[in-house]
Order: structure tokens, then C-alpha cells, then sequence
């Protein structure tokens, strides 16, 4: 497991832990929480997210860190379609849009993505031969 990694779970675990009350912030910059349930197992399963605010919405990244398998949390989502969410101590029910490469939004928000992530983004990108696709969270 690399340093980062390490990083990433202890982030979750202090954001779960304190129920928001710490962990919004990952080195500066926004994280959630996602609630899915296994499409599988159906338990819950949580996963802390680095996210961008698009009106209402919030938009998150697929990447598993270039992985050639797509993340459990988007096959959870893709199978259940609603999702709970929370940023600080504020917990939302969402529903989903799968954004991939070619929607008229992908382009903007990959790039605004990419650049708060210190251009992590395009370099997982680069490793993988899936495409990744951004999930917008939408509130119901």
C-alpha cells in the first residue's frame, strides 16, 4: 500500500469517525463522503471523494487511480442509481448521471477537476485504457 493510500484511509476514517466534524478537507481541498449500497453484498459501503460543486449538483471522478476496473462505488451506483452523500455533517440523498467523454459538460468539468487535483486526473488517465467518467450527484 503506498503512502498515499495510507493518506486516503486515514482521511476516512477521521471524516467517518467524527461524523464531519473533521475531515472535509484533504491537503486543502474538498472531499465527501459516499454512501452506496453493494450491489452485491448490499451493505453500505463509504468512500471519501474529492468533488466539485456544479449548481446543485456535485461532480466526483471515477478514476480508482488509473485502475483498469472502474471503482465498486460507481458499479454500486450504476446498479442502485440513488446515493447518499455528506459533506461536513450535512447527509443528502442523490440520484446519478453517468458523464462520459463526449457529454456536453465532461470536457469543463474534467478540467476543473483535474486542476484541483493537481492534474492526478490526466495522469490516471493515462494509465488505463478505460475511460473515465465523472459522476454528477444530484439532490432529490
Amino acid at each position: 500500500m503506498s503512502i498515499f493510500s495510507t493518506v486516503l484511509k486515514i482521511h476516512q476514517s477521521i471524516y467517518e469517525s467524527t461524523d464531519g466534524r473533521l475531515g472535509h478537507k484533504l491537503l486543502g481541498v474538498p472531499t465527501l463522503l459516499l454512501r452506496t449500497t453493494g450491489h452485491k453484498s448490499g451493505e453500505t459501503r463509504t468512500s471519501a471523494l474529492i468533488y466539485i460543486d456544479d449548481n446543485s449538483s456535485k461532480i466526483v471522478v471515477a478514476s480508482k487511480a488509473g485502475d483498469a476496473k472502474p471503482p465498486a462505488w460507481l458499479l454500486n451506483l450504476q446498479a442502485n442509481g440513488e446515493v447518499e452523500y455528506q459533506i461536513d455533517r450535512d447527509r443528502t440523498i442523490a440520484s446519478i448521471e453517468v458523464l462520459e467523454k463526449g457529454h456536453a459538460d465532461y470536457d469543463l468539468l474534467w478540467k476543473e477537476h483535474n486542476a484541483r487535483n493537481s492534474n492526478r486526473y490526466d495522469e490516471y488517465q493515462s494509465m488505463t485504457d478505460r475511460p473515465i467518467p465523472l459522476v454528477r450527484l444530484i439532490p432529490k
